[in-house]
This record gives structure tokens, sequence and C-alpha cells, in this order.
């Protein structure tokens, strides 16, 4: 296992549950962040209680990385690219934000690896929306939700490249780069094609991170706003899955470098909107009230990961169902009520 760990955005939702996970096993973990999305100082806060002693803390970004960031590059074994600016309708209203962080901040973080002596792994956190709208992919209407019609084990990594909105675009030049500096410069680099990643510790909002927002406003009696008609189907995947693939690719590294993975829930995890908001009626015993909105730009009625390639590399599979990994998030939200009191 490394000892030394170094994440961007590791006071985020992913960033501190990876940051855990390594320093629960008594890792060095360095966490960089800007600390602007509501949630990073309550994250880093609870890092800093648990973990202390081996936990060091840099704010910075990754737009603008300093010399501090450089010699934390160089004294890590593995470094996990997590910032970014995750939000599509974000990227739609300010592009130039969007490039600078996603596409402009990796390739930062990846000249400071290429810099380095160390030369630490690279795990870099992609997007299905690389894939875009998919519209040569027909979809069948079951009810509730939306299903390819075809695709039975869901999109594999062969599939076209289609940069679908300015977060599709910013994201998928930074896998790119992150694909290329491997073949180019001999750096061990991963790109993750992540599906929607849920769990404890996720500040979700209206435009990001709907699995949690929807939970949050159910735990207030507050009522959501479905842009489309709410049959969206996505493959979701609890966060303690993720970082168990982030740890089995980082393992298999002489089999993974340079390597891009769709990660997920896969056909066997997968969840509409409408049927989440039934799973927590049921889980709360009462109505959440919502409203329907125009359909979002970009938006795909269906993705479904193939997580094959994961599965035949490095022997990776989901181990948390939805209904269970939703239900512990809901546990850690009913817990830490207070910490959302200022999400609107």
């Amino acid at each position: 296992m490394a000892s030394n760990i170094l994440i961007t955005g590791g006071a985020g939702f992913i960033g501190s549950n990876t940051a855990a996970h390594y320093l629960a096993r008594g890792a060095n973990v360095t966490i960089f962040d800007n600390f602007k999305r509501y949630g990073t100082e309550s994250n880093a806060r609870w890092l800093q209680e648990t973990y202390g002693a081996n936990l060091t803390i840099l704010r910075g970004d990754v737009r603008t990385p300093d010399a501090a960031f450089q010699r934390a590059v160089e004294e890590s074994e593995v470094v996990f690219h997590l910032a970014a600016q995750v939000a599509v309708t974000t990227s739609v209203t300010d592009p130039a934000t969007d490039f600078a962080i996603n596409a402009m901040g990796t390739f930062n973080v990846l000249e400071a690896v290429r810099a380095s002596s160390a030369k630490p792994i690279v795990i870099y956190a992609s997007t299905n929306k690389v894939y875009g709208k998919m519209e040569d992919v027909g979809v069948v209407d079951r009810g509730t939700r939306y299903e390819y019609d075809g695709l039975p084990f869901g999109a594999d990594e062969d599939r076209p490249l289609d940069f679908y909105s300015p977060y599709g675009c910013s994201k998928g030049c930074g896998d790119q780069y992150v694909v290329d500096y491997a073949r180019m410069y001999d750096l061990r680099t991963v790109a993750f094609r992540q599906s929607c990643i849920y769990g404890p510790r996720q500040f979700g909002l209206e435009d990001q991170g709907w699995v949690a927002w929807f939970s949050i406003r159910a735990l207030q009696g507050k009522p959501v706003t479905i842009y489309g008609d709410g049959k969206q189907v996505r493959d979701v995947l609890n966060v303690e899955d993720l970082v168990a693939a982030y740890d089995l690719a980082i393992t298999h590294i002489d089999r993974t470098a340079g390597r891009a993975y769709n990660i997920g829930g896969g056909p066997a995890s997968t969840m509409s909107l409408l049927e989440l908001i039934d799973l927590l009626e049921v889980r709360f015993g009462q109505r959440l009230q919502y409203t329907h909105a125009d359909w979002r730009p970009g938006d795909q009625k269906v993705f479904v990961a193939d997580i094959r390639r994961a599965a035949d590399e490095f022997q990776w599979a989901p181990a948390i169902a939805p209904a269970q990994g939703v239900g512990k998030l809901v546990e850690w939200l009913s817990d830490n009520r207070q910490l959302f009191e200022g999400l609107s």
C-alpha cells in the first residue's frame, strides 16, 4: 500500500472519503483544495479531528499550482486528481471557468507529475459525460424508467467519445491528456469514467449529486424539481465501492496504467429519479413533493456503464446495492442534519 498520498479536491465528497480510507490504513495524506464548494470546510474539519496526525491540508487551486503543491507531488507515491468543476449547468453558464479548472487544472497536475523525480501514480476522476447523449442507442420506456434497447451490459469504453456540453468537453480533455501522458511520457496514469457516485459526506445540490440532493430534501421535508420526466436512469455507485476500485487499480498498476475504465454500478445497480423518490418515501414514511421542469441540456435518458473491463483487468465489482447504500447515506444525513442548514 502507498504510504504517501496527495488528493486534489481532497476536502470534497469523493476526496474526503478517499482520504479517510487511506488515513485509516496508516498512510500520510495531503489534501489540496480551494475550499470553494459548500461542505468542504466541514469535511476537512472531520478529517482533522478523526485522523489529525497523518493529515496535511494545503489550500490552493489546480489552476495556479504553487511550489508547495509541487513539493507535495514530489513526496507522493499516488496522486488522486479529483478537483473539478462538477456541474453541467455551471459549465453552460460559465464555460471559461469550467475549462480553466477541468482542462487546464488537469494539465497542470500532469505537468507537475511529469516534472517530478518521484513520478507518482495518477488516478483521474473522469465522467460518463465523455460519451455524450448516445443518440445512436435506442431507448425503451418501461413506465417508471428508460432502458437501453440493446447494450445489455451497458456502454463500454470502446464507444466513440462525443463531448456534449462544456463540462463534457473539459472533462474529456482531461481524460485524454491523462491517457496520452502514459503513452508519451511513460507516466502511470489511470482515467476513471465515473457514473453517479453517492454516499456520506456528499453535499448534493440541485445541479449535481442528485441522489444526495433528493435525500437531503426528503430529510428536510422540502420539495424537489425534476428536470425532464423523472424516468432518466443511471447506474449508481456507493463511494465505498469507488474507493475500492481506486485501490485495486493502484495494486494492479502494471496492468491499468494508461487505461480508461467505466466505473459505476453497472446493470445490476440502476435507478431512475422516480424510483429514488419511491425509495425515499418508504424510508421516511411520507410523500416527497416534486414538480417538473424542462430537460437540461445534454441530459442522457439512460446511462449504464459496462464495467466488465474493470472486472477483467483488476478484479473489481460493486458490493453495495442501491437500497443499502441509500440507507447508509440517509443515516449519515440524519446524524448530521445541522450541516445542511445552509443548502437551499
